[in-house]
């Protein structure tokens, strides 16, 4: 093996040389580098756009800068370096303050190359346009949050920008909106130029509502004598609250401070709502600051990118939103669904959800996925779960629809030991649940009725067939009540007998009308026999024996004719005599069965006749009067009055026991009214009404099938009168109406 030696090498003029040639070569590319670098942020220096933004506010609270700064880096290619001055908006106008601050902006920018200047809200605006030519000549202004009421009609060199709505208007409407019940509306604010102007603006927009609500102004009052006037006001104010920030003062209770205890008295708002926000006032109605900052760097671009400002034009934001705290929501008890639509709600508090949304959701998980596993553990279980509870479901139908009904629904085993019975059924036997059940049901059943409900029961429990049973059954209160009882057959799932199971109605009432009809049809046909018994009598007893002796007089007349000439004479007189008044009995007759004066000459005339008839036939004395009855009354009305007219004096001359009678026909534009009334022996109403005759009856149905009614006033020995009252309809046919005569003549109760 062959061993080497390696000797240390040793350095000669051209190696050393070589060697520092690379370390030269180094540090070279290293200047380079060094020397790029400073170049190139150089170079980005003088390339870099220079924007001074002029805020009108000091106080950090109404600090927008950010808003246009993000806009701007947002739409701007390459960097931008941002200036920021602000101004006390409450010491504008003062020639003092203005000087100092110009001579301030002067030492730092006069020599600094500007590339725009930005100009927020209007104080801020007009500052810059005094002093553009001493501080920055020919650099363009852009502004923006300036109130479009404030320029109006004016344009400037190189200006442009987004102009607003200070919504004044909506902020006192919101307040008006949210508390209806306002009486006053307090005005706080400091006595600046840019106050001045604002509170001219809120007087006009208050003016609107002097008739509601008036104004007190609180305008640069010291803070004690301002918190004792605020404390001062009338129960229902609203505070207005206004005044321009002073940050560069600081008393012992700044601005924010006064606004925390005033928003702890009166509901505060703010024309200027981020004042009110977090400060203890509810808030107000403006722009968003966001979209304005988003308009007035869009134009900064363009003006940036070689754009003249005069063929920019100004852009008015008119867009506004309310703009609300919600802790301050809360503390008035104002709900947010009175906000206007897309109202700005600041510091909600977030919901359960909101905060707890990542373990709901985690523990949502969890319990699927536990569930899942549960459920393949349990399928079996649960399917006989399911089929339990589809069961005991429909078991709870049953019961619920068992309860609801009207009827009274019962169960009972194969026994006939009731099992169950519905609220209906308990509640109708009485208060206590456990009656009836069993075999105690039976003792409710009327003593006479039971023995054929056990038969019957016995027989269908023998059978398992269907049944039906009427019986009387007590009621809670002791009465016996008419029951109509159905019953079916139950079977289990086996398909064994399990059972019955029925439903009572109750018929009392069908029965009690029932027999009352059959009362009424027996009282009818009665009627019409007696009606028919006196027509044959009249026409046997008194007609037929007139018209008999008047023949026999004609016979003597034919004999009498060989006699004296003058016999004939008279007996022709005395027949022609007879004859006259068998025709006038025969016509009063047909009167009363149906007048056909009525058709022909009307109600008046067909009454009228009618007393008069009737009083010569019963000898007595009837009064007939009328008034303002028109000449055409409907058919079905005439009829009515006239039946119940002849009933009434039918029943008069039989029970009153005198011979005088009073018919009093009067009519109104609405109605027309019947009297009949005498002053005889009288009944008691009340009995009749227990006892109703059939006459009574006639009169009642006859008054109600015109729509009318029936009053009878009557006591023992004072008389009796009777007044049917009938709304006055137009005349129609009696298929029409559903009224007519109806078949035969009623006669006296």
């Amino acid at each position: 093996m062959r061993k080497l030696r390696i000797e240390p090498e040793q350095p000669d003029r051209a190696t050393w040389f070589s060697g520092h040639g690379r370390c030269a070569r180094i540090w070279i590319v290293v200047f380079v580098i060094a020397l790029c670098s400073v170049v190139t942020p150089a170079k980005a220096e003088r390339d870099a756009k220079n924007v001074l933004v002029v805020n009108t506010f000091s106080d950090l609270s109404l600090d927008n800068v950010q808003y246009i700064e993000s806009a701007m880096r947002a739409r701007i290619q390459g960097p931008v370096n941002f200036y920021v001055e602000y101004l006390e908006s409450w010491r504008l106008g003062d020639t003092g303050y203005e000087e100092a601050v110009f001579k301030t902006l002067e030492h730092e920018y006069v020599r600094q190359k500007l590339d725009l200047v930005s100009a927020v809200s209007y104080p801020a605006l007009q500052f810059v346009l005094k002093y553009r030519d001493l501080l920055f000549p020919g650099v363009p202004i852009v502004f923006w949050g300036a109130d479009a009421s404030r320029i109006t009609g004016q344009k400037w060199p190189g200006v442009t920008g987004v102009s607003e709505t200070v919504d004044v208007r909506g902020t006192i409407d919101l307040a008006l909106h949210l508390h209806p019940k306002t009486d006053a509306v307090a005005v706080i604010t400091n006595n600046s130029e840019f106050d001045k102007y604002w509170l001219g603006a809120v007087h006009t927009e208050l003016l609107r509502h002097a008739d509601k609500v008036r104004e007190i102004d609180l305008v640069a009052l010291p803070t004690d004598q301002l918190l004792k006037e605020v404390y001062a006001l009338p129960p229902r104010t609203v505070i207005l609250f206004q005044p321009s920030p002073q940050e560069s003062v600081q008393p012992a209770m700044g601005i924010y401070d006064i606004l925390s205890v005033v928003g702890q008295r009166f509901p505060t708002y703010c024309i200027m709502p981020i004042q009110c926000i977090n400060h203890g006032g509810i808030g107000g109605v403006t722009t968003d600051m966001q979209t304005q900052a988003a308009l007035a760097a869009e134009i900064a671009r363009r003006v940036l990118s070689g754009e003249r400002p005069e063929n920019i034009p100004v852009i008015h934001d008119s867009k506004t939103w309310a703009q609300v705290d919600w802790p301050q929501l809360q503390r008035w008890h104002i709900p947010e669904a009175l906000l206007p639509p897309g109202s700005v709600v600041f510091n909600r508090q977030p919901t359960l959800w909101e905060r707890y949304r990542r373990l709901i959701i985690a523990a949502m998980v969890v319990i699927i996925f536990q569930l899942l596993l549960i459920a393949g553990l349990l399928w079996q279980r649960a399917r006989k779960r399911r089929a339990e509870a589809v069961l005991r479901e429909s078991e709870k139908r049953f019961h619920v629809m068992a309860d609801t009904t009207p009827s009274l629904v019962w169960m009972c085993d194969p026994q006939g030991k009731i099992t169950y019975l519905n609220e209906r059924r308990i509640e109708f036997t009485g208060l206590d649940p456990n009656a009836g059940y069993g075999e105690t049901w039976i003792g409710h059943v009327h003593p006479d009725d039971r023995k054929n409900v056990q038969d019957i029961v016995s027989q269908a429990l023998k059978n398992r067939r269907a049944f039906s049973n009427e019986y009387r059954l007590r009621r809670s209160d002791g009465v016996y009540r008419w029951m109509f009882d159905v019953a079916s057959p139950r079977v289990n799932g086996d398909g064994s007998f399990a059972g019955f199971i029925g439903s009572a109605i109750d018929v009392t009432d069908q029965k009690l009308a029932q027999r009352a009809l059959e009362k009424v049809s027996g009282q009818l046909i009665e009627a019409q026999e007696n009606e028919r018994r006196r027509i044959a009598r009249d026409l046997h007893d008194d007609i037929c024996q007139r018209l008999a002796l008047l023949s026999m007089e004609l016979d003597q007349a034919n004999r009498s004719m060989n006699e004296s000439p003058d016999m004939p004479k008279l007996r022709l007189k005395e027949i022609r005599q007879h004859c006259s008044e068998i025709a006038g009995d025969v016509q009063s007759l047909s009167h009363e069965l149906h007048s056909s004066r009525l058709d022909y000459l009307g109600i008046v005339a067909a009454i009228g006749g009618f007393c008069h008839e009737f009083a010569k036939q019963h000898d007595v004395s009837i009064e007939f009067t009328d008034k303002d009855v028109p000449a055409e009354v409907p058919r079905e009305i005439s009829l009515c009055l006239f039946r119940v007219t002849q009933e009434a004096l039918h029943n008069a001359v039989k029970y009153s026991g005198v011979g005088q009678y009073a018919v009093e026909l009067t009519a109104t534009e609405e109605e027309i009214q019947l009297m009949v009334s005498d002053s005889g022996q009288g009944f008691d109403v009340e009995a009749a009404k227990v006892n109703r005759g059939l006459g009574l009856v006639s009169m009642q149905e006859r008054v109600h099938l015109v729509h009318g009614s029936l009053h009878v006033e009557s006591k023992l020995k004072k008389g009796t009168k009777i007044l049917a009252v009938v709304p006055l309809v137009k005349e129609g046919s009696a298929e029409e109406t559903g009224i007519g005569e109806p078949a035969g003549v009623v006669g006296a109760a």
